[in-house]
C-alpha cells in the first residue's frame, strides 16, 4: 500500500485552517467534478479531491492522520504500524462518510474501525433532548491485569480546534478500572464520559476498546495463552514435571515420556480468566546444552556410541 499526500492531493500546507482546506476543496471540485469537467481522468481527481477532504475537513480524522503520516512522503511504501491509533478518543461522528466505498485501501485501512453513530431524540413540544454521542478509544493494558484486575490511570488524546480552525491534540486522564478476566476486543463502558447532551439529554458514554501490549513470552488468543516452552532433552525423553510460571502465579505442567520438539500441549483453564477460563498451550522446544566442555563431549560421545540414535532413519 502506499501513502497517500493529502494535503498535497488539495494543493494547502499541513498548517492549513479548516476555511483554507475548505476552499481549496471548492475550487477542486468545480475543476474535476465529471457533470463538467473536460480534465482528463476528472472521475479519479474527484475521488481523490473527496477522500482528502473526508479527513483532512474532519477534526479527528486529520489528528490520526497527521500523528501517522509524520515523515512520509506521496507514493512511499506504507502499512500502519499495529495499534497506532491506541490512545486516541474519537466521537461517533467519525464514522467513514457516504460514498466512503470509493475512497482507497489507503483510507479503508486507516478509518475503516471508526465509528459507531448514536442519537437519543425525545420530543417534547418544540424542545428535544438529545443524547450526547459515544466516544471511542483503544486501550493498551497490560496482560497481567486481566488475571488480577487493577485500577489504572489512562491518558488519551482528543483531537479539538483551536481558535484559529487549527487542529491541536489535547489530553486527558482518567482512572478506569480493569475488571479480572477482561480479554482482546473487550469494550469497557465508562458510562456518562463521552459528549455532553443537548437540552437536558444525558452524556455520552466513553467505549474502550482492549487490547493487550505484546508481551516477551505470551501470545494472547481470546482467552488462550500460547507459550513457547524449553525444556531438556532429558525432561522430554524421560518425562518430568516442571513449573510454568504465569501472569497470575505458578503451575505445574507434566511432560510425558518421549516427547518431541514442536509437541503442544494443553492445560485447561489455565489462561485468562473468565466464564470459562482460557487455556494455555505451550509448544514443546529441547533445548540441547552446548559441548562446551572436555566432560560434556564426553557425555555427548558415549551417547552417540551407545544409543545408536538416528533421527533420519526412514527417509
Amino acid at each position: 500500500m502506499q501513502f497517500k499526500d493529502y494535503y498535497q492531493i488539495l494543493g494547502v500546507p499541513r498548517e492549513a485552517t479548516a476555511d483554507e482546506i475548505k476552499k481549496a476543496f471548492r475550487k477542486l471540485a468545480r475543476k474535476y467534478h465529471p457533470d463538467v469537467s473536460k480534465e482528463p481522468e476528472a472521475e479519479l481527481r474527484m475521488r481523490e479531491v473527496n477522500e482528502a477532504y473526508a479527513v483532512l475537513s474532519d477534526v479527528e480524522k486529520r489528528a490520526a492522520y497527521d500523528q501517522l503520516g509524520q515523515g512520509y512522503q506521496p507514493g512511499q511504501p506504507f502499512n500502519p504500524p499495529p495499534d497506532w491509533d491506541a490512545g486516541f478518543e474519537f466521537s461517533s461522528h467519525g464514522a467513514p462518510p457516504r460514498g466512503a466505498a470509493d475512497f482507497s485501501d489507503f483510507f479503508a485501512e486507516m478509518f475503516g474501525g471508526m465509528g459507531g453513530a448514536r442519537g437519543d431524540f425525545r420530543a417534547s413540544g418544540t424542545a428535544f433532548r438529545d443524547q450526547g454521542e459515544d466516544h471511542h478509544a483503544k486501550v493498551l493494558l497490560d496482560l497481567d491485569d486481566a488475571f488480577t484486575g487493577a485500577t489504572r490511570q489512562i491518558s488519551l488524546r482528543v483531537p479539538k480546534m483551536d481558535a484559529h480552525g487549527r487542529v491541536t491534540l489535547e489530553t486527558r486522564t482518567l482512572n478506569v478500572k480493569i475488571p479480572k478476566g477482561v480479554h482482546e476486543g473487550q469494550i469497557i463502558r465508562l458510562a456518562g464520559q463521552g459528549a455532553p447532551g443537548m437540552g437536558g439529554g444525558p452524556a455520552g458514554d466513553l467505549l474502550l476498546a482492549v487490547h493487550f501490549k505484546p508481551h516477551p513470552h505470551f501470545r494472547v488468543d481470546g482467552r488462550d495463552l500460547h507459550l513457547s516452552l524449553p525444556v531438556t532433552p532429558w525432561e522430554a525423553a524421560l518425562g518430568a514435571v516442571i513449573p510454568v510460571d504465569l501472569p497470575g502465579g505458578s503451575v505445574k505442567v507434566r511432560i510425558p515420556q518421549g516427547t518431541q520438539s514442536g509437541r503442544r500441549l494443553r492445560v485447561r483453564g489455565k489462561g485468562i480468566p473468565g466464564e470459562p477460563p482460557g487455556d494455555l498451550l505451550l509448544t514443546v522446544q529441547i533445548a540441547v546444552p552446548p559441548a562446551d566442555t572436555p566432560r560434556a563431549r564426553e557425555i555427548y560421545e558415549t551417547m552417540a556410541r551407545e544409543l545408536a540414535f538416528d533421527p533420519r532413519g526412514g527417509r
